[in-house]
């Protein structure tokens, strides 16, 4: 709430939720509480006014939202309840916890935190029972302290149970309005990936709901949930905005997407900061041009996430050879069988050794002594396994178009045992 204690209901104070004002007080306590809220209830106005200023000192948030004259409104209705609340005077008909449930609604949509709501609601509490104390000070030269201290528990048990149902109407309408806008995000990326984004409208009115600029390089970000469905990437959005990256991430079908406003930093940037945030298999697009060009972004990270094995982040630039392989299955059998020949037919042995050796081969530029340190063998036991391969294979690892192919087989072989 954002004002005074308006007591909710429960089998121990209140007798039912329809609204039956027999309370279990004694008479004393009753009769101050009658009289004390009768005052008060000629005093809202100025109730309303203190409280409101007491809670913009504490709380900034309501003057960065413009709620200035809606938080002096609901001051005033709040505490008039409440004050009905405390001298039984509720009109008949009237649910006493409407107030703070329609009050927790409201600063739920407006995106008021939690935190500063309770604050107020806690402003309003103290400015109630302070007033009371006050009241009967002033206008009944105390007659009603002592009764008031035996009211005490009733008072601020009642504002507990108050405050519990305004934090679950909070949370309530806090979670239907992210469902909303989960729907709506969820909309607004699926018609990007399918390629509504070169309509200049529409792509301005998607970087608004996914929170993103509408012009601009992006990064299109694709992270495989798996079987467990575990996330791919732990808190991105949060580890990007620590670095005033501004990004949005939508969870769909099997897989996490993330659009990542690039600005004028280098894509690697930001391939380091996400590196820690992996724990799945993750690929990543080229810079493309805005909204207009997400769902290109999109099948290229795809395409990137299906040359990572085991955990990794792959980036598209990076990993072009694997990417060729990946996107074309049976182009990549076919390269295999073409270019590995008859050294695919060897016995499981010889033929890890050779394309062992192979490997080490093109990786070192086709230098056999080269190959030798990286195998930790003799220079003439790499030059004789290579004078194999290229009697298996009909291909030279001196000829650079035999050496491209061959490398394109190795990468194909090993992209197989790690499916």
């Amino acid at each position: 709430m954002d004002a005074g204690p308006r007591p909710v209901h429960s089998d121990d104070v209140l007798s039912d939720e329809a609204g039956s004002r027999s309370r279990p007080l004694a008479a004393p306590v009753e009769a101050a509480l009658r009289a004390l809220g009768g005052v008060l209830l000629g005093e809202v106005e100025s109730l309303a006014d203190r409280l409101t200023l007491q809670i913009l000192r504490c709380e900034p948030s309501y003057v960065e939202l413009d709620l200035l004259d809606e938080l002096r409104d609901a001051c005033r209705a709040n505490l008039q309840r409440g004050v009905e609340v405390l001298a039984d005077r509720v009109p008949e008909g009237v649910d006493p916890g409407d107030s703070t449930r329609a009050t927790g609604r409201r600063r739920a949509r407006q995106g008021v935190p939690l935190e500063a709501v309770l604050r107020a609601y806690r402003l309003g509490g103290r400015l109630l029972w302070e007033s009371l104390l006050q009241t009967s000070r002033l206008r009944f030269d105390g007659a009603y302290d002592l009764a008031l201290l035996d009211a005490a528990s009733y008072v601020w048990h009642t504002n507990d149970g108050s405050s519990e149902a305004l934090v679950d109407a909070y949370r309530q309408e806090e979670q239907r309005v992210r469902s909303r806008d989960l729907s709506r995000r969820h909309a607004v990326l699926d018609a990007l990936l399918a390629g509504r984004g070169r309509d200049p409208v529409f792509a301005r009115d998607a970087a608004g709901v996914l929170g993103l600029p509408d012009t601009g390089p992006l990064l299109v970000v694709v992270g495989c949930l798996d079987g467990a469905g575990a996330d791919p990437l732990q808190e991105p959005e949060r580890t990007l905005a620590g670095h005033s990256v501004v990004s949005s991430w939508v969870l769909r079908d099997r897989e996490l997407v993330g659009l990542v406003a690039l600005g004028v930093r280098p894509h690697g940037v930001i391939v380091e900061m996400l590196r820690p945030c992996v724990t799945g298999r993750v690929g990543m697009s080229p810079p493309v041009d805005g909204p207009a060009r997400v769902d290109a972004g999109y099948r290229m990270a795809q395409t990137a996430v299906r040359t990572v094995t085991g955990r990794g982040l792959a980036v598209l630039d990076e990993r072009l050879p694997e990417a060729l392989l990946a996107d074309s299955p049976e182009l990549g059998e076919r390269l295999t069988r073409t270019s590995l020949g008859g050294l695919l037919d060897l016995p499981e042995a010889d033929r890890s050794t050779l394309l062992d050796t192979l490997d080490a081969l093109l990786s070192c530029g086709g230098s056999p002594t080269q190959a030798a340190r990286a195998l930790f063998c003799h220079r003439n036991t790499v030059i004789y396994r290579m004078r194999r391969i290229e009697s298996v294979t009909g291909r030279s690892v001196a000829d650079p178009r035999d050496r491209l192919l061959l490398t394109l087989g190795v990468m194909a072989v090993h992209a197989r045992r790690s499916s």
